[in-house]
């Protein structure tokens, strides 16, 4: 069974994350691409609200004993699966997870325009808080 307090805790991390990424949504793009400092706390937020989201898949698999995922976007796919997400926005978020190994691991040289329009994408990250949230509240009968 889940732990709601730490469910909530995650997720209001997440969502705290996510309204620093809003509100640098708002920002002079162009400003924000030539600001290293700036642009490398937008990376770093990308990450952590990425992360946080990896840490709810993860606590939801093991705790209601669907897994061990096979990775990071499999915790997310198998929420899915299992009906906390609907299907199409697991598999947005799952790619998400791939954007946050990009920015971790340096798998490739980071595009930072790629970067800045991915404030433009917030919405999956969004909706996964609040289908996650939903789920959550059914879980626990309310």
């Amino acid at each position: 069974m889940v732990d709601e307090r730490r469910l909530a805790r995650l997720l209001q991390g997440v969502t705290d994350e996510l309204a620093y990424l809003h509100a640098r949504a708002a920002d002079d793009r162009a400003a924000l691409r030539a600001d290293e400092e700036r642009l490398s706390g937008l990376k770093y937020r990308f990450v952590t609200s990425i992360e946080g989201v990896i840490n709810v898949a993860h606590h939801i698999c093991a705790s209601e004993g669907w897994g061990p995922p096979a990775d990071n976007a499999d915790a997310v796919r198998l929420l899915g699966r299992h009906g906390v997400l609907d299907g199409g926005l697991a598999a947005r978020v799952a790619r998400a997870v791939g954007f946050r190994n990009l920015l971790v691991h340096r798998y490739a040289i980071v595009d930072d325009d790629r970067v800045v329009g991915s404030l433009d994408q917030l919405d999956d990250l969004d909706g996964f808080v609040a289908q996650v949230a939903g789920w959550l509240a059914k879980e626990s009968g309310g």
